[in-house]
């Protein structure tokens, strides 16, 4: 067991402490509740699909991230500061809001947030299968149990399982755990694409359609800049605080319109549901 530690210099707005709160109310991929400042997870480092445990703490501007496990800590590292969003220039952010009264608003009632995705798309995709025609409590209990002292299965053995799952779940995810052993859901990848181009490249694996694309793309590999078309709540949400189509508003939102966009859903969750995010914004 190998450990490492790593300081990165966050650039724009930041608070740990509200990524945090967020991520513990984000259901398909819950963190659980600890005492303490620091946010900590356990995850598979993407390709190696190794265990991989951190802490992560802030020091104003610094993100302190301690990691232990078997595998690359440096590709962990980065595996986290793309999940946090960490490695996004965000000094941008603020100008978003000032042009943007909605947006600056959220941005006042949410300091500091930064969209926390899934560990990778993997794992998104995985959700994505699990969730369809299902009640999210029933998608969680489901993923809950597949996991395996606390983390999802690594694809190889994900792809050997019996599943005794509903439907077609089990040939959507065996489809999932080939995918990422051929690298098809590799978060740098996806991030270094056009977020359309990759969704449509997401799309090639069967049991991923559109809604599923965007969330493996958007939370999987974290883009943060690209505006979700199949998201019902935020199309309500937009047309209820602004009285204009979604592909118009989110103009002014480049080149964060991801970030606003999840911004919208958190505000809107705590208004109607009392919870600090869902499943996709």
């Amino acid at each position: 067991m190998s450990h490492h530690r790593v300081e990165v210099a966050v650039q724009g707005p930041w608070s740990l402490g509200m990524s945090r709160a967020f991520w513990e109310g984000f259901t398909p991929s819950r963190l659980p509740a600890l005492a303490g400042d620091a946010l900590r997870a356990e995850f598979l480092t993407e390709g190696e699909w190794r265990r991989a445990e951190v802490s992560v703490t802030q020091r104003g501007a610094t993100a302190v991230l301690e990691l232990s496990g078997p595998g690359d800590l440096d590709l962990a590292a980065a595996q986290v500061c793309r999940f946090l969003a960490l490695d996004v220039d965000g000094r941008g952010w603020p100008e978003v809001g000032a042009r943007d009264p909605v947006i600056a608003a959220a941005q006042a009632e949410l300091p500091g947030l930064r969209p926390c995705g899934f560990y990778s798309p993997y794992e998104a995709a995985a959700w994505s299968v699990l969730s369809q025609r299902v009640r999210m409590t029933q998608a969680a209990a489901l993923k809950a149990s597949l996991l395996q002292d606390g983390v999802f299965p690594p694809p190889a053995e994900l792809r050997s399982l019996d599943l005794d799952l509903p439907g077609r779940k089990p040939e959507y995810l065996r489809a999932v755990a080939e995918a990422a052993l051929d690298g098809l859901l590799d978060g740098v990848t996806l991030r270094a694409m056009k977020p359309a181009a990759a969704v449509l490249a997401v799309q090639q694996v069967k049991g991923l359609g559109p809604f599923a694309a965007e969330l493996v793309v958007l939370r999987g590999a974290n883009a943060p800049d690209a505006v979700p078309h199949n998201e019902s709540r935020l199309t309500d949400e937009v047309r209820e605080r602004y009285g204009r189509p979604l592909p118009e508003v989110s103009e002014a939102w480049r080149p964060y319109r991801t970030w606003a966009a999840v911004h919208l859903r958190v505000l809107r969750e705590r208004r109607i549901g009392g919870l600090m995010a869902s499943a996709q914004a």
